[in-house]
């Protein structure tokens, strides 16, 4: 028996990519995509709708607010109807949606509980990761391993997780640190992981946080915090 499994991409002005990510996404794994329109400007929901995806408006600006009003939708419903596992991925079309197979596949362990698919493992397009965001990825990754001794190689936005295990977590972060929150407080719990190497490209569009100095530096102190204050707090 296949287990249920729901996709959340959250989006902002996406309106050019939005339509190819829910195309590529194989409709025979999932039930039902989730698209959290984080305030999009374009016709990024419009484009969603009608490529099949239920969209869902995240009234508060940040990645992590538009993760979490696609977890407080799910939780509305009874119980039976949650999904085994909830995927997340990029609304940019940077990832490979094709790829989910390989994201899922692990969790024919019924023991496996966190799937983070690895850029750095895998193949990424020359100039879809910058070096900056290669060094901060590699510290925040050094980070866990010192503090909470789990051995990431990447905070990848193409991810799986057993929906009961992420309701655990009891995510809070809205903003840029939400990957990285997420593998912390698995780590803390104990909870069983693994990666697997995923493509990469150049995104279509300009990126909100690479694409500026502020969103660059924005991204990487917020990471470092979490790191820190998830530590401190324990």
């Amino acid at each position: 028996m296949h287990p249920v499994v729901d996709v959340i991409i959250p989006a902002l002005n996406e309106e050019a990519s939005i339509g190819k990510v829910i195309q590529a996404i194989p409709k025979n794994l999932i039930r039902t995509i989730y698209v959290c329109d984080n305030g999009s400007q374009d016709k990024t929901a419009d484009v969603a709708q009608k490529h099949g995806a239920v969209v869902l408006v995240a009234p508060r600006r940040g990645y992590g607010s538009a993760c979490l009003t696609g977890i407080q939708h799910i939780c509305t419903k009874p119980q039976e109807l949650y999904p085994d596992i909830l995927v997340f991925i990029d609304g940019d079309y940077s990832d490979y949606p094709e790829e989910l197979a390989l994201i899922l596949d692990p969790f024919k362990d019924p023991k496996m509980d966190l799937i983070i698919g690895s850029r750095v493992l895998g193949n990424s397009e020359i100039g879809s990761l910058g070096i900056i965001q290669r060094f901060g990825n590699k510290l925040a990754c050094f980070l866990i391993k010192m503090l909470y001794k789990y051995q990431f190689t990447d905070l990848g936005p193409f991810r799986a997780i057993r929906f009961c295990k992420l309701l655990e977590l009891k995510m809070e972060d809205p903003d840029y640190g939400w990957t990285v929150e997420m593998q912390i407080k698995a780590s803390m719990r104990k909870m069983k992981f693994g990666e697997v190497p995923v493509s990469y490209r150049k995104r279509i569009g300009k990126s909100k946080i690479s694409g500026t100095i502020k969103g660059i530096f924005g991204a990487a102190s917020k990471i470092l915090l979490t790191i820190f204050k998830t530590y401190v707090k324990g």
